[in-house]
């Protein structure tokens, strides 16, 4: 998908460029960082890879720039889900940049563009029981735990991992009218 430039008070959501990688890589090299996406850390080779695929037609994921200092902090993956009208919604971003109300900022913007531009029935999230800071950033967007899966992701080394299961409904969003408070 493409889209123009959102902003929001602090930030700029954009497609990537393909120059973009090495600020990515800052972040998706960090195995901290990366604990709870399922392809773990990636290689230089890999980022490029995937920046890459995020600059057409078929992106899931937009930078979000710090508006102050034009620097990309974190990335918000935004993609149609396998229901008709039904997009998934993700975060990652700097550790620097963490706890500051970015991914609820960033995250809300696109949800009303989901909702007010492409006309979206529902958005849904996942993360990890041992991921609270993500799930917090998920409630408040107003999204409601549907669901706890146990054991569903297999990790290897015969681990396996629970999920939460958020979503919020079209007729939940509106209304909403100001991004909530980080």
């Amino acid at each position: 998908m493409r889209i123009q430039p959102i902003e929001t008070p602090r930030l700029r959501l954009r497609q990537f460029v393909s120059t973009d990688w090495k600020a990515v890589h800052a972040y998706t090299s960090d195995a901290a960082v990366m604990t709870y996406i399922p392809e773990g850390s990636m290689s230089e080779d890999e980022t490029r890879r995937y920046v890459q695929r995020q600059t057409g037609d078929e992106a899931e994921a937009f930078a979000v720039i710090l508006k102050e200092d034009n620097c990309l902090i974190g990335h918000i993956s935004f993609h149609p889900w396998f229901a008709v009208r039904t997009y998934e919604i993700g975060w990652v971003f700097q550790p620097t940049y963490h706890g500051q109300g970015y991914a609820t900022e960033g995250a809300h913007a696109l949800i009303r563009y989901g909702f007010e531009e492409l006309d979206l029935h529902r958005v849904i999230a996942t993360c990890q029981p041992e991921n609270p800071a993500s799930y917090r950033v998920m409630e408040k967007l107003g999204m409601q735990r549907e669901g706890h899966f146990r054991k569903c992701i297999y990790r290897g080394d015969n681990q396996w991992w629970d999920e939460y299961f958020y979503a919020i409904l079209r007729e939940d969003w509106a209304g909403r009218v100001d991004p909530p408070s980080s």
